[in-house]
């Protein structure tokens, strides 16, 4: 059983220990895999409309997601989020709860869709969870993500409508 609370100041060096394997694989997400820590803040708590951790029953942060307008303006009301379990904690649905946890909150904040910009294609496992959650794929970028072992991989752009 977990929970999903808002990110508190005092979360970050467990958060940090969650995101930063993931970054430096560069086989997910964008960010070159010498990323410093203070970059990594900025992106993932500093930026943000909203950054929230998944805690066990015992306080341990088991994964973490933010939230954000995906364009600024006209297109503000369309969100975009990422999320990272912790290692030790997948193949547990901590992904699939934030997933579930960020529409309602989506919601709540006013966005009426969410769009990711760049699942990559060979992390089978995400495509097959979003899409789970609804998310359609709209669109292939050919060779769009360069994967630290693959070289360039395709990525899709996934999409959901939330409200009407």
């Amino acid at each position: 059983m977990i929970s999903i609370r808002q990110f508190d100041e005092r979360d970050w060096q467990a958060t940090w220990r969650i995101i930063e394997p993931v970054f430096r694989a560069g086989d997910s997400y964008t960010f070159l895999p010498d990323i410093s820590e203070a970059d990594s803040r900025q992106h993932w708590i500093d930026s943000p409309l909203n950054t929230f951790v998944a805690e066990s029953a015992s306080g341990e942060i088991l994964g973490t997601y933010f939230i954000r307008p995906n364009q600024p303006g006209l297109g503000s009301h369309v969100c975009n989020c990422g999320y990272i379990v912790s290692e030790v904690a997948r193949g547990q649905g901590i992904a699939s709860e934030m997933c579930e946890h960020s529409q309602r909150t989506a919601i709540n904040f006013g966005f009426r869709a969410m769009q990711y910009n760049m699942v990559v294609a060979a992390n089978e496992g995400a495509v097959r969870l979003w899409q789970k959650h609804g998310f359609e794929k709209i669109g292939t970028l050919p060779g769009a993500f360069k994967h630290s072992r693959l070289g360039y991989v395709d990525a899709h752009v996934m999409y959901k409508q939330l409200v009407n």
